[in-house]
């Protein structure tokens, strides 16, 4: 069954009035290309960034599907928010759409986030629909190895995915200590803490 109307009731739209935030959670972050006025270290309350959406193109297949990022229920996300121009509203809104909405496991929300000033706003961000059948959910930590080791897809292979997620996130200052111990346990040529005698 075709997920197209789905995908289109989901079309990102900019607030007419106001500003437009954005908030990056993953590879928006470090490669958002859009364009934007400024970008800022943000913090997202009640959702945390969790490998618990099934990848069966970009890095995994329908056989053997790989993992990417999503945004699920509990916890915090230190991210960035950008903010847009007046006049690049509907083409950023229009952009995003098309890059994160390729199937309709993302789920487009306004959600509040808090500047690193303490300023808040609210910024529209791509969470991870838990009714829909690529959602994951929480995996026991041994099986998200498994997967994460033997993922492959036509970006390439989800332990790379994992490995440069990280990479930037230390690039950018921002600490996520579930995703290094993920690297730790997945990649056999991360660096190991040497055990105490």
């Amino acid at each position: 069954m075709s997920e197209g109307p789905l995908i289109e009731s989901r079309r990102l739209t900019a607030p007419p009035e106001g500003d437009f935030w954005v908030f990056g959670y993953g590879s928006l972050m470090w490669k958002p290309e859009f364009p934007y006025v400024k970008a800022e270290a943000a913090l997202l309350r009640g959702w945390h960034r969790a490998f618990c959406v099934w990848s069966v193109h970009y890095r995994g297949t329908v056989e053997k599907p790989g993992l990417v990022l999503g945004l699920d229920r509990g916890g915090a996300c230190r991210g960035r928010a950008f903010l847009v121009a007046p006049k690049d509203k509907a083409e950023v809104a229009n952009y995003l759409h098309e890059r994160e909405m390729v199937t309709g496991v993302y789920e487009p929300r306004y959600v509040t986030v808090e500047l690193a000033s303490g300023e808040k706003m609210r910024a529209a961000t791509f969470l991870a629909d838990p009714h829909h059948s690529q959602y994951a959910g929480k995996l026991e930590p041994a099986r998200l190895v498994r997967i994460i080791r033997d993922g492959h897809g036509s970006a390439g292979s989800n332990l790379d995915y994992l490995r440069n997620t990280v990479r930037h996130l230390d690039e950018l200052g921002i600490a996520d200590g579930p995703l290094h111990r993920l690297l730790s346990d997945a990649d056999p040529d991360a660096p190991r803490k040497k055990a105490k005698s």
